[in-house]
């Protein structure tokens, strides 16, 4: 599987931007997919995620009712709106995609990541 992202960029606080992730090669593996970002004292800080199938949505409760999290099963991509952005979200932001359907907010459970998009956003 292999995961593209794009729609990263500098923004103002308070704005938004919408990133999007591009799943190729044996996707049929995939169950869920998911977005994280480097933190302080973390490798990658969990973000959000959606299971393909019944479209079960995961946050972080950083992001919750800020960010949404959805996909487009036909496309075989995963969208993450990102809305009210502070200094704080300026991140790298990875996709990634894992066959399991346990351990939805740890790295160490997708086996597959993209490589990355970068988000500044200005205060």
């Amino acid at each position: 599987v292999q995961l593209v992202e794009s729609g990263g960029g500098v923004v103002q606080a308070g704005g938004s931007l919408k990133l999007s992730c591009v799943a190729s090669g044996r996707t049929y593996r995939i169950y869920r997919l998911g977005w994280f970002r480097p933190a302080p004292g973390k490798e990658r800080e969990f973000v959000a995620a959606i299971s393909r199938n019944f479209g079960t949505a995961i946050y972080a409760d950083s992001v919750r009712d800020r960010f949404t999290i959805s996909g487009d099963n036909a496309e075989n991509t995963v969208f993450l709106q990102m809305m009210s952005l502070k200094p704080e979200d300026t991140a790298v932001y990875y996709c990634a995609a894992t066959d399991k359907n346990i351990g939805a907010t740890y790295s160490n459970t997708y086996e597959f990541w993209g490589q990355g998009t970068q988000v500044t956003v200005s205060s």
